[in-house]
């Protein structure tokens, strides 16, 4: 049995704990600043503790007794906690979307004895495993979309949206830069620019650039892919109104303002619905082709407990990335990009299968079927280059 130790025990914190502990094969202690936020938890057997993570030395403390740490806090702590874990010298595992933390944790990563994978979610993290999955198969990659949103089921406001998630990951993701990759080179894209449309199962959607959802793929497919975004995905008008509350009242320059209004004047809805829309393109066999993914996922009951999408997804992609890791199907030390995991064995994960559920419900669509396609990348191989069994 694994012992984890779980930092943060909010919305997404509970859904994996719910996850890894119930499994029978992971030891949780969970950690997190309020004692309230931890009493669900104790209900259920998992040990907890209150903890003050701004105290460097008493959080390399309580990481030690762990053999890896999941990172469920705001962005703004990943660094320290990663410092942390590479101090005490177990791996580490989180959900950052931020991309200077991000750079950060790479390099702390890179002479290291454990193992460093941040932007374990939804996105960065599923999508740019299923982006890079149907990129395999492309001779030439002309263009690559990745398109994301987690929006409410029934939106009634003038910003067409509901609270699903952070308030401090939104935020963070609506004002900072983009990386691209345009006509064949690295380039930084403006947050909320680059609007488009498109419509999937008669819904109209718009899409912008948001920050950090690509994770590690612009690295990765450098030198391959001609083109390669990533856009957050709302409904029809949402991006003019949050560019006039950023840009015209300069809500921009006062983030602190911003969150504290959405969080008193936007309600949070457990009502909602993650999209995932990948598009890649280019040269097959001599032939121009297009392959797509797309995946819709609601709000579920786990256990008893009713979930939302977005605490789904993402508890899902980090519980399936852990699985994979203690299971042999990653290198066990340095920077672990997630890409490295192969769609098929995601999909196959006793968690990564939350975003394979088959048809049948009438509210689950999985528009194109993600097959192994037999590419070396579908099968990882072990240290020793034996093939891994599926």
């Amino acid at each position: 049995m694994r012992n984890i130790i779980l930092l943060g025990a909010g919305h997404i914190g509970q859904a994996i704990a719910r996850r890894l502990h119930g499994s029978g094969d992971y030891r949780l202690l969970a950690a997190d600043r309020e004692a309230a936020a931890l009493q669900p938890l104790e209900a259920l057997g998992i040990a907890a503790r209150q903890a003050d993570f701004s105290d460097a030395a008493a959080l390399r403390t309580l990481l030690a007794g762990g053999d890896a740490v999941i990172n469920a806090l705001p962005w703004h702590m990943a660094i320290a906690v990663a410092e942390a874990a590479r101090a005490a010298g177990v791996h580490y595992f989180d959900l950052t979307e931020d991309v200077q933390a991000t750079r950060r944790i790479m390099q702390l990563a890179a002479d290291a004895d454990s193992a460093f994978m941040p932007q374990c979610g939804l996105a960065p993290g599923f999508v740019g495993i299923a982006a890079h999955h149907l990129a395999q198969d492309f001779d030439d990659i002309r263009e690559i979309k990745m398109r994301v949103g987690a929006l409410p089921e029934f939106p009634t406001n003038e910003i067409k949206y509901n609270l699903t998630w952070s308030v401090d990951g939104l935020v963070n993701e609506y004002c900072h830069p983009c990386e691209a990759i345009r006509d064949g080179a690295l380039h930084e894209a403006q947050p909320l620019e680059g609007l488009e449309h498109f419509s999937l199962d008669g819904v109209e959607y718009e899409a912008f650039n948001t920050s950090g959802g690509l994770g590690t793929l612009c690295a990765t497919l450098a030198g391959r892919a001609a083109n390669l975004d990533y856009k957050s995905v709302r409904y029809p008008g949402h991006r003019d109104r949050l560019r006039f509350l950023l840009e015209e009242l300069r809500l921009k320059e006062r983030p602190a303002l911003l969150k504290d209004i959405l969080r008193h004047a936007v309600p949070a809805t457990m009502q909602d619905v993650v999209l995932v829309f990948v598009t890649v393109s280019g040269t097959r066999n001599g032939q121009y082709q297009q392959r797509v993914f797309s995946r819709k996922v609601f709000a579920a009951d786990h256990g008893g407990v009713p979930e939302s999408a977005i605490q789904i997804t993402t508890a899902a992609g980090v519980c399936a990335a852990v699985d994979l890791f203690f299971a042999g199907r990653l290198p066990q030390r340095g920077f672990l990009r997630q890409e490295q995991l192969a769609l098929p064995e995601f999909l196959a994960n006793r968690f990564g299968r939350a975003y394979a559920a088959p048809e049948g419900d009438g509210r689950r669509r999985y528009t194109v079927a993600i097959d192994d396609t037999g590419a070396p990348h579908d099968h990882p191989r072990t240290e020793s280059g034996r093939r891994l069994a599926a």
